[in-house]
């Protein structure tokens, strides 16, 4: 396909995602890309997945597990209340197109599994935390705990790893880059503080210090850095961090970084001879239905994210 074929591809999708690619991609006027926004809570995605809400509140009865989750299943079941919120809020919902006061309704009815925390306290798990963080900052909760959270739990390496309750003493790129994005989507839409401003540049920096990509004690590459797979879920890839350092930069008003420019290298090098990129390592487990395409087939949400990196990145180069 030539490139605009790729972008007439990429517009004729879910509104979800069409609404970012005409934002993004195409420049289209605010109102344009606006209307198809507000289109996402009664179209395709959006719509099923806020159907699926309870009454409670809760999706699937769980906070980060189904109530029927009994650990016999291949991969992590998706349909939760935590995945279900974090899928909502990526995609441009506004948060009264949720039941009223969600916020409200986890706050009486929703438990973690571990230890039966209250919800919008967190938990010890720093991925949870952020996808908490982020969503009580969509929907209006108090997360001040969680906020002060990381600031006390940050690691000395600089970021964050969900395995520090067992004892670990070094960050996880997983950890961190899910940290850092739920950071920066509060800042966005709260403030957030100081302190946990001070806290997100400072993980940036232990990403930044590997490149994306490496390990810093041996210089061995992560096998799995590069790959590439939607949704993304909890998972690092290279992709999805320099998506972040894009949202970072255009939000703290600083240049890109040349320590991202080999991982953006691999993302330009693995777009396929049909001019997108493709899906490779797609999640397994229960969802409440396919966002993306199986493993090989041409993924919009993957191309999209690649595209909307080389743009900014090159722009910023030229």
């Amino acid at each position: 396909m030539s490139d605009d074929d790729v972008l007439a591809w990429l517009a004729d999708s879910d509104p979800s995602l069409r609404w970012k690619v005409e934002r993004d991609l195409l420049d289209a006027p605010e109102e344009q890309w606006q209307a198809t926004r507000a289109r996402v809570p009664r179209e395709g995605f959006g719509a099923q997945l806020l159907a699926a809400q309870g009454e409670d509140g809760l999706w699937a009865g769980g906070a980060h597990f189904p109530a029927d989750y009994r650990g016999e299943e291949d991969g992590q079941p998706w349909t939760a209340t935590s995945w279900s919120l974090m899928s909502l809020r990526e995609w441009g919902v506004d948060a009264d197109a949720l039941r009223p006061d969600t916020a409200g309704l986890l706050r009486r009815n929703a438990r973690w599994e571990y230890e039966d925390l209250p919800f919008w306290d967190g938990e010890v798990d720093a991925c949870i935390n952020a996808f908490t963080l982020a969503s009580g900052a969509w929907l209006g909760a108090d997360v001040s705990g969680i906020r002060n959270w990381f600031v006390e739990h940050r690691l000395p390496d600089g970021g964050w790893n969900c395995e520090w309750v067992e004892g670990s003493t070094k960050s996880s790129f997983h950890s961190t880059i899910n940290s850092v994005i739920g950071i920066l989507d509060d800042e966005r839409r709260t403030g957030g503080t100081p302190e946990l401003h001070a806290a997100r540049k400072d993980a940036e920096e232990y990403l930044l210090e590997r490149r994306l990509l490496y390990r810093l004690s041996t210089g061995e590459r992560h096998v799995w850095a590069h790959h590439l797979g939607y949704p993304f879920r909890a998972r690092f890839s290279a992709l999805r961090a320099l998506d972040h350092f894009r949202a970072a930069a255009q939000h703290d008003g600083t240049e890109s970084d040349p320590r991202l420019a080999e991982a953006v290298e691999l993302v330009r090098a693995s777009r396929d001879a049909d001019g997108t990129w493709h899906q490779a390592y797609p999640p397994e487990g229960r969802e409440w239905f396919a966002i993306d395409v199986p493993a090989g087939e041409p993924s919009r949400w993957l191309t999209f994210f690649a595209l909307r990196v080389l743009r900014w990145w090159d722009a910023a180069a030229a």
